[in-house]
């Protein structure tokens, strides 16, 4: 036992004598921790956190065990000192009602070289404690079928939300124009694309946790989802083409085919059998082309008005292109084709009488192109009174001529012209009478006929095309007529 005693007294004299030349500091380093209590409550979005120490650390040792982390992460922050207390400010700030722990963790070293280790866990909150917002319901449903047209979308919520953060964190694939309409306290939101869905598509929806409550506090998760744009399933297709005619403001079946039943002043329906999008008017087409412009007659059907009537006896093809699209977008796939001929007549000339002897016959079925060539074989006379010159006769046009307007203007479109010899003086109308609306009687003077030294012809023309005889329905001849009369 005494040997024990006299054995540690070297050591214990060491230690004395040590202490006594402040060679050692066996004190604790002090620390203080604010906030100091689990699930603590910073008031601010920048409230700090911090350390105070009694003595003057090594800083970068103090900043280096210092860690505070969330479920979404390792929080970065500003490092200050304020003599010997560390401040940890977040770069971002707080977020409100997120859980927070604060780690310290480690061996630090005070200036005057003292230690201290620390196993040290916080846990607080900042802002408030509130729990998070839920979304508890959104249309569509995941994995819907749906229809392209007029779709509002919907999510609903658990809490009162920020407008700005949800608008913000919500995406849509495909829709970038849309508008936002809340309701229910902002628990509710309503999202209206711009622009209607493509058909038969899969879209995807995604909320991210950056949408926040009213009172600042985070989703606690992403959410997503997915939809179809395939319920219907049924393509447009072209059901009739026929003629129509406008009578008291609206268009009208003719109950005629468009292969040959298309008359003047009338304008073509096309019908499908669902209802249609707003290109269907840019769908149509004729080989060859006409001019005019497409309207709706309803929503599965449209009529094209022509500018110009179409030209008689040619073969027209109505196209409507295989891109057209119902109120679906749902395209046709392949351009509809359909040959028709209109039933326009040309006006003719029936026939030419002169003092009740007729002249020149001409029936719908003849063509009248022979007429245009003169020759000296083809001669068709007509009596002219020695003493004044004067000779009468009558057209019969195959088509009626209603308005005074008409008769007036077509009257003085048909010529009578010396032809043959050159000698012959010039002629001159007297009288124009219109016996009927498809009967006009003229009287010219002037004509001299022919002797033993020669015959006389004269060159009578009634007009066609562009310019000539025409109805103000439409109807005009096809083109020049040309008779040579020779004046006995």
């Amino acid at each position: 036992m005494f040997l024990l005693r006299i054995k540690h007294i070297p050591v214990l004299l060491y230690a004395i004598l040590a202490i006594s030349c402040g060679m050692m500091d066996l004190r604790q380093v002090g620390l203080i921790v604010e906030p100091d209590k689990t699930d603590s409550l910073l008031p601010e979005i920048y409230s700090p956190v911090i350390l105070k120490f009694d003595t003057e650390m090594i800083k970068s040792d103090a900043e280096g065990i210092l860690q505070i982390s969330s479920d979404y992460g390792v929080m970065n922050g500003d490092r200050i000192w304020q003599d010997n207390d560390l401040y940890f400010i977040p770069t971002s700030g707080w977020t409100a009602g997120v859980r927070y722990t604060l780690s310290l963790l480690g061996t630090i070293r005070a200036v005057d070289g003292r230690d201290l280790r620390l196993e040290h866990f916080v846990s607080f909150y900042a802002i408030n404690k509130n729990s998070p917002p839920l979304l508890q319901w959104h249309y569509p449903l995941t994995g819907a079928s749906i229809g392209t047209n007029n779709l509002v979308f919907e999510f609903k919520f658990s809490r009162s939300m920020d407008k700005h953060t949800v608008e913000s964190a919500l995406t849509i694939d495909g829709i970038s124009s849309k508008n936002f309409e809340w309701s229910d306290d902002d628990k509710t939101l309503k999202v209206f694309p711009e622009k209607p869905l493509s058909p038969w598509l899969l879209y995807r929806w995604n909320l991210k946790d950056s949408a926040k409550s009213a009172d600042g506090v985070p989703l606690p998760k992403a959410y997503s989802g997915f939809f179809i744009t395939d319920a219907d399933q049924t393509l447009p297709v072209v059901t009739s083409v026929h003629p129509v005619q406008f009578e008291d403001g609206s268009w009208y079946p003719t109950g005629a085919n468009i292969e040959t039943g298309l008359r003047n002043s009338q304008g073509i329906a096309v019908c499908f059998n669902k209802p249609m999008g707003d290109n269907v008017l840019r769908s149509l087409r004729f080989e060859p082309s006409l001019s005019g412009r497409t309207e709706m007659l309803s929503e599965n059907s449209i009529v094209y008005i022509f500018t110009r009537d179409p030209e008689p006896e040619i073969v027209y093809t109505l196209i409507v292109s295989g891109d057209t699209r119902d109120a679906e977008g749902l395209k046709t796939g392949e351009d509809f084709r359909i040959n028709f001929i209109p039933d326009i007549p040309f006006i003719k000339v029936m026939s030419l009488s002169a003092y009740d002897r007729s002249v020149l016959e001409n029936s719908f079925d003849n063509s009248i192109a022979v007429l245009n060539d003169f020759s000296m074989t083809n001669e068709f006379p007509v009596y002219v009174d020695p003493a004044t010159g004067e000779v009468f006769f009558s057209i019969y046009f195959s088509l009626s001529f209603s308005s005074v307007e008409e008769k007036i203007s077509n009257a003085q479109k048909i010529t009578l012209v010396p032809f043959f010899p050159r000698t012959l003086s010039p002629v001159a109308l007297q009288q124009v009478y219109w016996i009927s609306n498809d009967r006009l009687f003229m009287r010219w003077e002037g004509l001299r006929a022919g002797d033993d030294d020669g015959a006389n012809y004269y060159k009578l023309t009634i007009p066609g095309g562009n310019g000539g005889i025409s109805s103000g329905t439409g109807y005009y001849m096809k083109e020049d007529l040309i008779i040579y009369l020779e004046a006995i």
